[in-house]
């Protein structure tokens, strides 16, 4: 069977997030979500990968998927060529900037905890004192010095705070340093500040123009605020069922929940 012209297709890129999009539990990509995305793939659609994590917390999963296209990684401050193993792109955080910008916040609300990417596709996220990983099961070093995260080029910092909720921190934030940095929440306890101008959307369109696909042509899935700025650039939105309640108001539609294949449903019925 021939693909259908780019010009016939509902949308001929397809961006899906990650974590509590298109996985599910154990960092797993169902059978359903595999089959129909092999589908919209089979009709002329490209898929891309877009995710907060950096390159080396979703090569696994890349692997798994058997995925060799590009992949926006580290919340869109790079862009991975899967199947070159190289970074096309990569935006370094200043660290003076970060440690400045962590320095106003704890001025404003007490301690936080830290942690931080470095960059690169072998690079460590270095966990400082206090900060509890959501995700246990990716690789981290932990260091014993919050002037340990300095150590070496970063991608961006990950902050929590000991009592303020995730909603609670991500406001406070980017009223004292969101004129500096870009503050976004990612999910559970990843509150993040990145460098100024960098987001999913601005990877995406970066990744989007070498594939030759413009916004209007694009369908995003997601679930969380650090998706607003993909769905804003994107032609339609498409949120999970229990997506945060910032991204279902600009969401064009919502799904299921990840667990039940949310992505898949929209997708039979635009590729099926």
């Amino acid at each position: 069977m021939t693909s259908a012209p780019l010009s016939a297709l509902p949308f001929s890129l397809i961006a899906t997030d990650l974590d509590g999009t298109l996985l599910r539990a154990g960092d797993t990509v169902s059978a359903r979500s595999y089959t129909a995305l092999a589908t919209a793939r089979a009709a002329g659609a490209q898929h891309i990968i877009v995710t907060g994590r950096p390159v080396p917390q979703v090569r696994h999963v890349l692997d798994r998927l058997g995925y060799a296209g590009l992949a926006v990684c580290g919340q869109g401050a790079q862009l991975y060529d899967t199947a070159r193993g190289a970074l096309l792109h990569s935006v370094e955080m200043d660290r003076e900037l970060a440690e400045v910008a962590l320095g106003k916040i704890e001025a404003e609300i007490g301690e936080v905890y830290a942690a931080v990417d470095q960059e690169g596709v072998d690079a460590a996220m270095l966990i400082g004192p206090g900060y509890r990983m959501p995700h246990p099961h990716l690789p981290t070093v932990r260091v014993g010095r919050r002037a340990d995260l300095w150590a070496a080029p970063i991608t961006k910092v990950l902050l929590q705070h000991p009592e303020l909720d995730d909603d609670e921190l991500t406001r406070l934030a980017r009223g004292v340093v969101g004129h500096m940095v870009n503050v976004t929440m990612a999910g559970e306890h990843t509150v993040e500040l990145q460098p100024p101008g960098v987001s999913k959307a601005s990877g995406l369109a970066l990744a989007a123009e070498l594939l030759g696909v413009g916004g209007p042509g694009t369908i995003a899935f997601g679930d969380m605020p650090n998706d607003v700025p993909m769905f804003e650039w994107a032609g339609y939105g498409v949120a999970m069922a229990d997506a945060h309640r910032e991204l279902l108001a600009v969401a064009d539609e919502v799904t299921l929940s990840n667990e039940d294949d949310g992505i898949a449903v929209v997708l039979e019925r635009l590729y099926g």
